[in-house]
């Protein structure tokens, strides 16, 4: 029996999204970039999504300086990836708060847009 997005960890979350990434690697190629999701409240925890070489890594923790940073609940991270959650209206009404790059920010919702990562779940 497959699990429902709300079960799943934010590391777990994560490794989805870097097996799912890693094998079609054409959306990202040439894409040289860390973001890191910064989770807050009960579930908080950090972790990072390198991308390069046409490759995605993901490490827990701040392994890096990150290009650009999001931080929202990880009830928000998992609308986000299912493409529920619209990062423009999330950052409108304060369930995202971004660092860093503004561009990169709206850059890594295409990518998980084309990647569709709820069929992966």
């Amino acid at each position: 029996m497959s699990k429902t997005i709300e079960e799943y960890s934010l590391m777990e979350l994560m490794q989805k999204i870097e097996e799912t990434v890693n094998r079609e690697s054409d959306p990202i190629a040439g894409l040289t970039a860390i973001y890191q999701f910064d989770i807050t409240g009960d579930e908080a925890k950090t972790c990072q999504l390198h991308f390069q070489n046409g490759k995605a890594l993901v490490y827990e923790g701040e392994e890096s300086p990150a290009d650009c940073a999001l931080i929202m609940s990880l009830a928000s991270f998992q609308l986000f990836i299912l493409g529920k959650l619209n990062g423009t209206l999330a950052l409108m009404t304060g369930k995202l708060k971004i660092k860093g790059d503004m561009g990169k920010a709206i850059k890594i919702e295409s990518i998980l847009r084309q990647y569709n990562v709820k069929e992966h779940l």
